[in-house]
């Protein structure tokens, strides 16, 4: 895929470590300085990151990887608009590539946290 082509140029620009990853069918770019959004971010088959390679991570990254293999560019467009629709723990690709793998915090409220009337 060119995309990954393309960030794989990018994350030599950025001076990273490049290996791929056989078990997650991955590239792991690693050491970057800048040049990624959040801990990480996938583009196309290569995960761009400073320093966040845990087992966990590459497991929530490599759906990303197959979301971009499924949509090809039309990607971009529909991770953004879902991000702006349901940011975060609610994007469906978020949920999809499994919300406590990519670090989020999903906090369900208990039946304590409900707010009574007053009266």
């Amino acid at each position: 895929m060119l995309v990954t082509v393309l960030a794989l140029g990018w994350a030599r620009l950025w001076r990273a470590e490049i290996r791929f990853h056989e078990h997650f069918d991955i590239y792991v770019c690693a050491g970057m300085r800048g040049g990624f959004a959040r801990g990480g971010t996938t583009v196309g088959g290569a995960y761009l990151t400073r320093n966040l390679t845990w087992f966990r991570t590459l497991r929530h990254e490599s759906v990303h990887a197959d979301q971009w293999a499924r949509y090809g560019l039309t990607f971009i467009p529909r991770y953004l608009l879902e991000e702006s629709r349901h940011p975060g723990a609610g994007n469906r690709f978020e949920i999809a590539a499994g919300l406590a793998d990519g670090g989020y915090s999903v906090e369900r409220p208990g039946p304590d946290s409900a707010v009574s009337g007053t009266t």
